[in-house]
Parts: structure tokens; sequence; C-alpha cells
């Protein structure tokens, strides 16, 4: 166990790491910042998720929706990214296009989002759903954190393809969820392919395939969305 006494860690940064468990006593926790998945967090003894979880629920009126139960609910969701989406897209052709490709805080640019979307759905749908063992694009980023794997092109993390070439693969992969969620199992599992990739070849729930997706697109846009109040800021 790392311990921590006595240390000033203000202005630190710390990215995809994972403190389940973490005992933090004694702190000054003043302006900072927490972003990722949270659950079970208590802070001077009270349970923080269902309060973070109420106030985003009031903030996005739609956010709920991004858990459905039933077909109807996947195709609900569904058709509201697609509404959110279009309007982010068309805030985004408002700005020059060399800002598209412009980090903030080093997370991903707009185009950089729409490309790891684009993994994603390969990933999820096409793979693990529809079964393709290689649906890889040239286009498609997968995340930053994620090493060099058999059965996925190697990627150039640094291209900078313009927004009409990405939104025109993302218009086909968009309505490949579409199509798939015209007449699915949700309580099937999906038949493994056999050859290497990810997500691993194994057997997934159909529920577990789609919830990545609803969820890997709604906040993703929120992150774009908020990159973007800083882009046009400037």
């Amino acid at each position: 166990m790392t311990e921590f006494i006595n240390q000033d860690l203000s202005g630190a940064r710390f990215r995809n790491v994972d403190l389940s468990g973490a005992q933090i006593r004694g702190v000054v926790l003043a302006d900072a910042e927490i972003d990722g998945y949270i659950t079970g967090l208590t802070v001077n003894g009270i349970e923080i998720e269902p309060l973070v979880e109420a106030e985003l629920n009031r903030r996005y009126p739609d956010r709920a929706k991004m858990k459905p139960t039933d077909l109807a609910g996947y195709r609900e969701a569904w058709t509201i990214l697609e509404k959110l989406w279009a309007g982010t897209v068309e805030r985004a052709r408002r700005l020059p296009p060399e800002l598209l490709h412009e980090r903030v805080d080093d997370e991903y640019s707009f185009i950089e989002t729409l490309r790891h979307l684009l993994f994603a759905t390969d990933a999820w749908v096409l793979r693990a759903i529809l079964g393709n063992p290689s649906p890889w694009s040239p286009l498609d980023l997968p995340h930053d954190e994620m090493p060099d794997m058999p059965g996925i092109l190697p990627n150039d993390r640094t291209a900078r393809p313009a927004l009409d070439e990405v939104l025109a693969l993302r218009a086909d992969r968009m309505a490949t969820v579409r199509r798939v969620l015209d007449d699915i199992d949700l309580d099937a599992m999906t038949t493994p392919v056999t050859a290497p990739g990810y997500p691993a070849p194994k057997a997934y729930p159909v529920r577990r395939c789609l919830g990545a997706i609803l969820n890997e697109e709604w906040e993703h846009r929120l992150f774009a969305e908020r990159d973007l109040n800083t882009l046009t800021s400037r």
C-alpha cells in the first residue's frame, strides 16, 4: 500500500488511476475537480454518488434515458443522441477548422472524439454484435492507453483528417447502430469472434454492448461541448 503523508499534491493531475478503497484523511480539497466512475464515495460521512446522479439528471433530463430497459427505450435513447450530436456538430462547424484538431487540457480534440466513437462502434457493434472480426477503419482512434493489439489496425494517432471525412464514416456507423436496434434480441448473448482484437473474443450480453455505446456517445458529447465552450471563448 502506498502512503502519502504530509505531502503537497496541490496542482497534481491524476489520469486513469485506480483509487478504489483509498482513504483520504485531513485533506484540503479546495477548487478540485473529479471526473470519472464514482460509486460508494463518502465525503465527511455523506455518500456522494446519489447526490451527483440526481444533479446530473436534473441538469440533463435525457440522461436517465441512457439506461433503457427495453428495445423501445434503446431506440429512443439513440434518437436522442442523434439529435444532440447533430447540434454539437453544427456548433463545431462554426469554428475555424484548425481548432477542431486542438486539444483542451490534453483531452481529445473534437475530431479525435469523433474518431474514438468510430472505434467504439466498430468494437462493440460491428465486431461484438455483428461478428465482424476486423471492422476497423484507419480513422478509428483507440483510447490513448490502449497498447498495440493484434487484430487492430496500426492507427495514426497524429493524423488530421477533415471533419467531413470523419463525419461521412460516422454517418455510416450511426446508421448501422440504428439498423441493429430495428431488430435485435436484447436478452441474447453475442457469438464470439475467433480473431484477436478488442473487445476480447468471447460472448457478451447484447445489453452490455449497446450500453457501452450509449455511455460513450453520451459522455463524449458532453466532453466535446465542454471543450467547444473553451475554444469558442478564445
